[in-house]
């Protein structure tokens, strides 16, 4: 055994979750192998209902914007062009190109993008229980306003009170998820968020077939659906407690105690009570979680913050699931085929996000990611060669010969399913556990504001798209998920497992990041002072949990306070 490695294993001292031996060098170690609880499932289950409320939106807005009732009283011009004229004088490709149109869909994303960066704020001070209340009554207004919406401007109305519900949503429902689950069973419980959007969106496509013969109101019974999954939100969030995390960064230390061995099923949680006290200690100092995230040594939570939700949404998946209706309506299929094969994409989808639910704890994320991305790429590419060989879309009557069809929703499934057990659930999943608790509201609001901007984006101009690059827009999409597969491969370092306070060292350890940041990642920071024979909290022996230094929040280091380095 050579000098360090001895030094390693007989000099090693515990700081919180950190094993911090005598050179200098710090480990992850692993809280207890806590059992899922009843309790713990209870209060996930209610809390990723948020995620019903955006998956309904996803779901509702494709069979809405196809029903001719819909449009003759919203958008006589698309309702004259689609029902009357049959959109003949143009490409199948453009019968329904109208920024107006597309803007109902992608108006409530510029309202959550903003709702999002203003939602950091409840969520830090108010705590992340206060922050799914104020959706949850948010959602229930626009449900109301867009369900009996007279005129656009009401309906526009009820959009952008949707979009406030969803921002505060998507901004607290991860965080609270990352934050409550124990760390070896933080991708299963997490992605119950992700689960409850495409069982949200798959809801929403069958009372869109189910309303489909309803004429006049048909589509209101649609868009009122949305009051569901608004009102089991706010009424199980007052039942909900508010995570350990959140209580100890707003100074409840007892509650947050007793929260935690409640949701842990025992008292035996004083290694991660400490840990997440101490990053509580800290994170009460840091006044300016927005000023310090752009700092040198938050560097890669930033960037995974603004670059994951970006790439989640350029792979097309919500522009597909928004329009599937009108795309399948494009390529030759009636009302009915066309909201069937939607329903059919949807249950794929549901099933295909069950495999992240139950394997990315064990499979671990890079696993997900990697095989997602690459059957992505194969089944848009194939998509596209399809629709480009056999669809004829030169007039507004054009239809794709059935054989054809039937492949191109083969694969339009395939390329669901990839995103469903990969980019879906990890892209909320992967900025909500790798921020430090400091900047973890901000790093979320940052995540949940390019998510939705790009949502917006993406939303306003498919149909613009589909008219001017037509089959072409899925090589576009292809691209992308090349680019992206690659950049996790890089870049991403694997967080299955590790204790959410102590995401921080996974940067320090992976070589990329060590290359680029350098000494800015070569600092490793702990709040708690190893003093022999303390004893800390609940049994944390060697951790003196109220021997804090003070935290500086411009001194250049990426951790909680001062580097202690143990004497021989």
């Amino acid at each position: 055994m050579s000098t360090e490695s001895s030094l390693t294993s007989a000099h090693t001292r515990q700081i919180g979750g950190l094993a911090v031996n005598a050179l200098g060098n710090a480990e992850i170690l692993q809280y207890p192998k806590y059992r899922l609880n009843l309790y713990l499932v209870t209060i996930c289950f209610v809390a990723s209902s948020g995620g019903l409320l955006f998956g309904h939106d996803i779901g509702v807005t494709g069979g809405v914007t196809t029903s001719n009732d819909f449009l003759a009283l919203f958008f006589p011009d698309v309702h004259h062009h689609v029902a009357v004229e049959q959109g003949a004088a143009d490409s199948a490709y453009c019968k329904y190109n109208n920024q107006l149109l597309q803007l109902f869909t992608s108006s409530l994303f510029i309202a959550g993008l903003l709702a999002g960066l203003v939602a950091t704020v409840p969520t830090r001070h108010l705590g992340r229980r206060a922050t799914m209340l104020i959706a949850g009554a948010a959602f229930l207004l626009g449900a109301g306003l867009t369900a009996g919406a007279q005129n656009l401007p009401m309906l526009v109305c009820g959009r952008v009170s949707l979009g406030v519900g969803v921002g505060f949503a998507n901004q607290a429902v991860p965080l609270y998820l990352s934050e409550i689950a124990p760390p070896l069973m933080r991708g299963f419980l997490n992605q119950l968020f992700q689960l409850a959007t495409t069982v949200g969106i798959l809801a929403a496509q069958l009372i869109n077939y189910g309303t489909l013969r309803i004429p006049d109101w048909g589509w209101r019974l649609s868009l009122a659906g949305a009051a569901a999954p608004a009102l089991l939100l706010f009424l199980g969030s007052l039942a909900l407690p508010d995570t350990p995390n959140s209580l100890l960064e707003r100074g409840h230390e007892e509650e947050a105690h007793r929260v935690l061995a409640r949701v842990r099923g025992t008292q035996d949680v004083g290694l991660e009570f400490s840990d997440i006290k101490l990053a509580g200690q800290y994170a009460r100092q840091v006044k300016h979680p927005w000023r310090n995230i752009f700092r040198p040594q938050y560097r890669p939570e930033l960037v995974m913050a603004i670059m994951i939700p970006f790439f989640q949404q350029v792979t097309g998946i919500n522009s597909v699931m928004f329009y599937a209706p009108v795309l399948f309506k494009t390529l030759g299929s009636d009302d009915a085929a066309s909201l069937l094969n939607t329903v059919i994409v949807g249950v794929v989808m549901v099933l295909a996000t069950l495999i992240a639910v139950l394997f990315a704890d064990r499979w671990g994320r890079h696993a997900l990611f990697l095989s997602g991305g690459i059957t992505m790429v194969v089944a848009e590419v194939v998509v596209a060669a399809l629709i480009a060989v056999e669809f004829r879309g030169a007039t507004g009557d054009a239809a794709m010969p059935k054989a054809a069809a039937v492949g191109v929703l083969f694969f339009m499934c395939l390329f669901v399913s990839g995103f469903a057990w990969s980019w879906g659930p990890l892209g909320w999943l992967v900025p909500s556990e790798i921020q430090p608790l400091e900047t973890r509201s901000a790093g979320q609001g940052i995540a949940v504001a390019v998510n939705f901007f790009f949502t917006f984006a993406m939303g306003q101009a498919f149909l613009s798209m589909l008219c001017g690059m037509q089959w072409g827009i899925f090589l576009l999409f292809a691209v992308f998920c090349v680019i992206m597969t690659v950049f996790v491969w890089v870049f991403l370092p694997e967080t299955k497992g590790v204790p959410i306070e102590e995401m921080r060292l996974l940067w320090r350890q992976h070589p990329e990041w060590r290359r680029i940041l350098g000494k800015e990642l070569g600092a490793i920071a702990a709040v708690a002072l190893p003093t022999k024979g303390a004893s800390g909290i609940n049994g944390a022996s060697g951790v003196k949990a109220n021997a804090v230094e003070e935290p500086q929040e411009a001194n250049g280091h990426e951790g909680y306070g001062k580097v202690w380095k143990a004497a021989v």
